[in-house]
């Protein structure tokens, strides 16, 4: 659990019910497809058949994925769900990698984006992790600078230039 920011309440995270990760599947898959073709990563065409492969090849067990924590963001105080959060341990190392957040467009501008990645932190250093990493595009200025302000700093980064 993390502390109250701006927000309304405090954020917890509870683990993923096997429907609740059904529906997250139902929006994340078209989502990454979506970012993926726009980043020109993957062409439209098949960016939806790749998005369905990545998501069930990283994810075979769903929710009982070994060393996969799918939480649910919820509001403490009033148990109101506002998003969901997705880490895996990278074993044997003590690396976490977040591969998905997503907070209810109704809820950002909040501080429950800090408070849920310091609660993510808290679920780390339970797990014995020493370090977390994550991948944003570039297009989502307002994410790169919450990461920021919490300490993530850029170790690789990609360039495109559209020539045609």
């Amino acid at each position: 659990m993390a502390g109250a920011g701006k927000g309304v309440g405090t954020i917890r995270l509870i683990p993923m019910t096997e429907s609740e990760f059904e529906a997250y599947l139902e929006i994340a898959i078209p989502e990454y497809a979506a970012d993926k073709a726009a980043a020109g990563d993957w062409s439209a065409d098949e960016a939806l058949e790749r998005s369905s492969k990545d998501y069930h090849g990283l994810l075979p067990q769903g929710v009982d994925t070994e060393n996969n924590y799918l939480f649910r963001v919820q509001i403490e105080e009033s148990g109101e769900k506002i998003g969901m959060i997705w880490m895996k341990h990278e074993a044997p190392r003590k690396h976490g990698f977040i591969f998905d957040i997503s907070l209810d467009a109704s809820q950002r501008g909040k501080g429950y984006g800090k408070q849920t990645m310091l609660a993510l932190e808290e679920k780390a250093r339970e797990l014995g992790l020493e370090t977390i990493g994550l991948h944003v595009f570039a297009k989502n200025a307002v994410a790169m600078k919450l990461y920021a302000g919490l300490g993530y700093e850029v170790t690789s980064q990609n360039m495109t230039k559209r020539i045609g």
